[in-house]
């Protein structure tokens, strides 16, 4: 199925493509480049072209699958957390119309976002039309975003990692490997029918010129983290604009939006369509100062104007902008410190920084950041500036906003979704609701044999350990005893009370599933005592991750039943 999936993702971006460039040349003309043709039009049509593309992506959406507005990403993470995996299977058509009609008539959007849909689409049908189970669904949900991005930006090690990171919200060998080879094989498909160069060839020669760069390419994590936010806070207040217009009617709303972009496109062709020309400009330094700020602020504009207004399209390429164009202004200004004249290398390098730097701010994914910037420019030389300003980014985005330019927009519908989870269902469970109070524990003083006989009779093989008043003391593990089980000598000398941890992780009755498999990932535990909040050492019941797992999937399924 990941090798089929791989196929139909690949398939599925290079028609994508093929489409984009089609209604590229229906609306703006023929030629490779966009912004040449752009400034080569009567300002009247730059204006007029874009509406004309909302007036049809508009009526399409709103009447054939509403969920194909917008970036498309949070509707994927949204089926994958409360739908198992479940997406219409018009999904994948209405997409490819809508954001290709969309980005062809000069919408400020990129391809990320409706290549996850579409692919994810693709996966999710293959999976119910073979009635694979839920967990299973998902994966190939998560193989069909890989094949998606891996063959729209020829990056199959960032189309899985994307995958794992934004969609799925899990790591382990099941899940990674059919999604690995989803986004190999649509890789392979798409170098075979299109070609094998990255996303920007030609670049100049970067590199990191000397240490002192170091401590600037963080403070470049900074502002590139405060860009994600702004634009991330500035989309969806572009939104709620759209939104208290009630005197128009919302499948003409797009049309709005694209007379509006078609005004800043008078004076800004570049904010146009996915900008690769633009960015490429600023990678080449070709771009003044001034502008690369104007554009910041023009391209952030644009794209909320587009999506705000039922546009169809992704914002992983207007980050990349808006990286490049903040990365440049501040190489160009990193270069006039006075004393630094020969440590500091050119504005391109800090472009390049600069796009990956907010692209992780605004995902909240840095993994997926490093790789896509490296695999889109073929260039390893920046890797270590690269990485250093994507986590400063994300770590400062995430204290500032939260939420991730995806899960905001869930949030705002009131989903609260973490590692592929609604946390607010998680919330509302109590771990008294869902915990086992039957506990099997062993007592601290009694030998390492003695174990064996709770094998036979107890599904754990994790216990609590209590002392001669019953009195939580410890707890202890199978890696704790397995090597006294083995040695016949240790069996009867070794105390269970010797191998326990005494250091143990609780949580109490009141507590809610959210904050116990917090606790759970974070330290990387299976079993959590429940204890008394009044006496921490008064044992009351066990909770596991599989208890935690089973009553969300129990909520889940009511929660979907009519009426609730």
């Amino acid at each position: 199925m990941a090798v089929v999936i791989g196929l139909l993702g690949g398939l599925g971006a290079v028609g994508f493509r093929y489409l984009i460039a089609w209604f590229q040349s229906v609306f703006f003309g023929d030629g490779a480049d966009l912004l040449a043709r752009a400034q080569a039009l009567a300002w009247w049509k730059l204006i007029l072209i874009p509406a004309a593309g909302g007036l049809l992506v508009g009526p399409i959406v709103y009447f054939f699958a509403r969920e194909a507005r917008g970036h498309g990403v949070p509707e994927v993470m949204e089926a994958v957390a409360l739908r198992g995996g479940r997406i219409r299977k018009r999904v994948a058509v209405i997409k490819a119309l809508a954001s290709s009609i969309c980005i062809g008539s000069g919408g400020s959007v990129g391809r990320e976002g409706p290549i996850v849909q579409i692919g994810s689409a693709i996966g999710s049908a293959a999976g119910q039309l073979l009635r694979v189970s839920e967990s299973r669904l998902k994966t190939l949900v998560g193989c069909g975003a890989a094949a998606g991005i891996a063959a729209t930006f020829n990056a199959p090690i960032a189309g899985a990692m994307f995958a794992i990171e934004v969609i799925v919200g899990e790591f382990g060998f099941i899940t990674f490997s059919p999604i690995v080879i989803s986004s190999v094989i649509a890789t392979a498909v798409s170098r075979h029918m299109l070609e094998n160069t990255p996303a920007f060839p030609s670049l100049p020669a970067y590199d990191l010129i000397h240490p002192i760069e170091i401590p600037l390419y963080a403070v470049l994590g900074i502002v590139a983290a405060l860009l994600a936010t702004g634009f991330s806070w500035i989309l969806y207040r572009g939104e709620d604009f759209f939104e208290r217009r009630k005197k128009i009617p919302p499948y003409l709303m797009a049309s709005v939006g694209g007379l509006i972009l078609g005004v800043i496109g008078i004076w800004f062709p570049q904010v146009f369509g996915n900008g690769y020309e633009a960015i490429t400009l600023a990678l080449n330094e070709q771009t003044g100062l001034g502008l690369l700020l104007i554009l910041v602020v023009m391209k952030t504009l644009a794209t909320s104007v587009t999506l705000g207004s039922g546009g169809s399209g992704g914002v992983f390429a207007p980050s990349l902008f808006i990286g490049a164009m903040g990365g440049g202004a501040f190489g160009i200004l990193v270069g006039r410190i006075p004393g630094l004249e020969g440590m500091v290398a050119s504005p391109g390098a800090y472009t390049l920084v600069g796009m990956g730097a907010v692209v992780a701010g605004t995902t909240h994914a840095p993994i997926s950041a490093i790789i896509i910037l490296f695999e889109m420019t073929g260039d390893y030389r920046i890797i270590l500036p690269l990485m250093l300003a994507c986590v400063i980014s994300t770590l400062l985005s995430n204290h500032i906003l939260k939420e991730s330019i995806y899960t905001l927009k869930l949030v705002r519908r009131g989903l609260n979704i973490r590692a592929g989870r609604d946390v607010d269902l998680l919330r509302s469970i109590r771990v008294e609701d869902v915990m086992e109070k039957d506990v099997q524990t062993l007592g601290e003083n009694i030998p390492i044999h003695e174990v064996l006989d709770h094998f036979e009779e107890s599904r754990h093989l994790t216990y609590p350990v209590v002392d001669s008043k019953g009195r939580l003391s410890g707890i202890v593990s199978y890696h704790d005893y397995a090597e006294a089980l083995r040695d016949e000598a240790l069996q009867n000398l070794v105390l269970v009370g010797e191998v326990a941890t005494r250091t143990v992780i609780t949580v109490h009755p009141e507590d809610d599933l959210s904050h116990a498999l917090h606790v759970i990932g974070n330290r990387h535990i299976e079993t959590l005592p429940v204890v008394d909040a009044a006496d921490p050492r008064r044992l009351v019941g066990i909770l596991n991750q599989q208890d935690i797992l089973f009553a969300y999937q129990k909520a889940l399924a009511r929660k979907s039943l009519p009426g609730r």
